[in-house]
């Protein structure tokens, strides 16, 4: 596999997640975040290619519906999402969470 840099920054998250493959629901946490990546474990088994739609549960008690993503890779228990950020206002509130993760992040160095 060609070296290839990251075009964005990944973030260390602790959240839980629901996710749905064909009639069932898994339960999981998302352990780090891009905006265009992140990476899942869950107890319902994901396959590459498949999509499935999630719902992750932020610190304040606020939800995030992804309607779609894409798994891109599998390890055991462990996914590779994409996810697929068809409206506006969905990708709107995955950029202000991950700007606020830089913030928090850039706030930690000073």
């Amino acid at each position: 596999m060609p070296f290839s840099i990251r075009p964005h920054r990944r973030f260390s998250v602790c959240w839980p997640v629901t996710y749905h493959a064909d009639l069932s629901e898994g339960r999981g946490i998302v352990w780090n975040m891009s905006v265009n990546w992140w990476r899942l474990s869950g107890d319902l088994p994901l396959r590459v290619g498949q999509t499935c739609p999630l719902t992750v549960h932020l610190p304040n008690q606020l939800s995030l519906f992804v309607a779609g993503a894409i798994v891109r890779w599998a390890r055991g228990q462990e996914y590779g999402l994409e996810p697929l950020l068809a409206d506006k206002q969905t990708q709107s509130r995955v950029e202000q969470l991950v700007h606020h993760l830089e913030q928090v992040a850039l706030e930690s160095i000073e």
